[in-house]
């Protein structure tokens, strides 16, 4: 600019603000707006493409409800799990290989690394722990132990002769889990304790007839064993490594019998944990043709804060305190349910009902069902999982019948959308 154009331009900002102001620019800031970023959470859904084709790892983005990515794994999944952290994903294929891959937007197929076991195997769940990942293999009557990335297997552990391993419960940085192991033939069953610093056997411990399930408190000191053939609960004291002694008045295993209704809880196989109320909350499929059940349990141990009215409580090793072992309620439900989710505010429960083709919304602190969500577009829904959200959570439902899962928002609990999969839904597990 010449320094004639500059006067006038001056000039003519003078004519503009007026005789006798003096132009004085300003300059204002602008802040950022609106919240700071949030972590990404995902649901991730393993789907099978057929019996001889691989299988597909379907990564959807929870705020969007958007497909990010979708990648070809082993082939024909049937089982899917993660490790605690979120970040590894493991499928048991129909061929006999283990598939393990990175849980991320960037996955490529050819990232994704196969394991194979020993033939005859016939494995039917995988349990990663923080350094090991144990396998039942109920055509070896063993349970397989990999280390390693890709998981390699390292030893199988036998079991006992008579009993066939189905399940292995645990926790991520537990020095013990158990195999849940049923009696070939019927009747009851037993869990094998595992020392996961030796992987080594330690102890046999009996429980109820045909267990299928567990679930472990987070800090390890309890265990809970569904067995489905007496409708019971078993209780183990992981600390002593033996079934807990349970308070008077309670008895171990738990019968599942609502003591104001005589509503009994017939064929438990799930459970999940509603840790801010101290409660176990189980999944009962009842006979098929009637409702199923859910039972509401009570847990509570005696802990370092009740150390002075109860000078029997040891903080290292607690006892269970009055009322552990009640069944607090016995909740009808919908048809054949297959599993149970619970929020981590512990306000609710959805369970999904495969014979029709529903989700069941549990008020945790009323004990009663407030509503009972269709999910026709994933008919006979099997696994269910859940995230966290404000000022929504998502729950996320697949069927092996399906190749669409449907997602169902928890402020309103209504379906919020429907996800296609390109294959049937095997499991989805959330991250984080």
């Amino acid at each position: 600019m010449t320094v004639s154009m500059f006067a006038l331009a001056v000039a003519g900002l003078a004519s503009i603000t007026g005789c006798g102001n003096t132009y004085r620019p300003v300059v204002t800031a602008i802040n950022p707006v609106g919240p700071a970023a949030q972590p990404q959470k995902f649901a991730i859904v393993v789907s099978t493409t057929g019996t001889t084709s691989p299988g597909l790892a379907t990564i959807v983005d929870f705020a969007g409800d958007t497909v990010l990515i979708t990648a070809s794994i082993g082939v024909s999944p049937y089982y899917f799990a993660t490790n605690a952290a979120g970040n590894t994903g493991y499928t048991l294929n129909g061929d006999g290989s283990i598939t393990s891959f990175d849980i991320s937007t960037s996955l490529l197929s050819s990232q994704v690394l196969q394991t194979t076991l020993i033939a005859g195997a016939n494995p039917v769940s995988i349990f990663p722990q923080s350094t090991n990942s144990y396998i039942p293999e109920p055509g070896r009557n063993a349970v397989a132990v990999l280390l390693g990335t890709p998981p390699a297997l390292k030893q199988e552990l036998p079991i006992a002769a008579g009993f066939s391993p189905v399940y292995v419960v645990g926790n991520s940085t537990g020095s013990r889990a158990y195999s849940i192991n049923q009696a070939v033939g019927g009747g009851n069953g037993q869990v094998a304790a595992i020392e996961t610093t030796s992987n080594t056997l330690s102890s046999t411990i009996p429980v109820g007839a045909t267990p299928v399930y567990g679930v472990m408190t987070a800090d390890g000191k309890r265990a809970f064993i569904m067995n489905q053939g007496d409708n019971t609960v078993s209780v183990l004291n992981v600390q002593t490594n033996a079934l807990d002694v349970v308070p008077a008045g309670a008895t171990n295993p738990i019968k599942l019998i609502d003591p104001q209704t005589g509503l009994p809880g017939t064929a438990p196989l799930w459970a999940d944990f509603a840790l801010t109320r101290n409660e176990l909350v189980v999944a009962n499929a009842g006979s098929g043709n009637t409702p199923g059940t859910v039972s509401i349990i009570n847990i509570p141990l005696c802990n370092a804060t009740a150390l002075p009215t109860n000078p029997n409580c040891d903080p290292t090793n607690p006892a269970d305190a009055t009322g552990f072992g009640q069944v607090l309620a016995n909740i009808p439900v919908g048809l054949n349910p297959r599993m149970v989710a619970v929020l981590s505010d512990a306000t609710r429960a959805y369970v999904v009902n495969q014979g029709d083709s529903t989700v069941s919304v549990v008020n945790l602190t009323t004990n009663t069902v407030t509503k009972t969500i269709p999910v026709p577009a994933t008919i006979h829904p099997n696994f269910i999982a859940v995230i966290a959200g404000t000022p929504t959570g998502k729950v996320y439902v697949t069927s092996p019948e399906s190749e669409t899962m449907t997602v169902i928002r928890t402020d309103t609990d209504v379906v919020d959308t429907t996800i296609p999969l390109q294959g049937k839904g095997v499991m989805v597990r959330t991250q984080p």
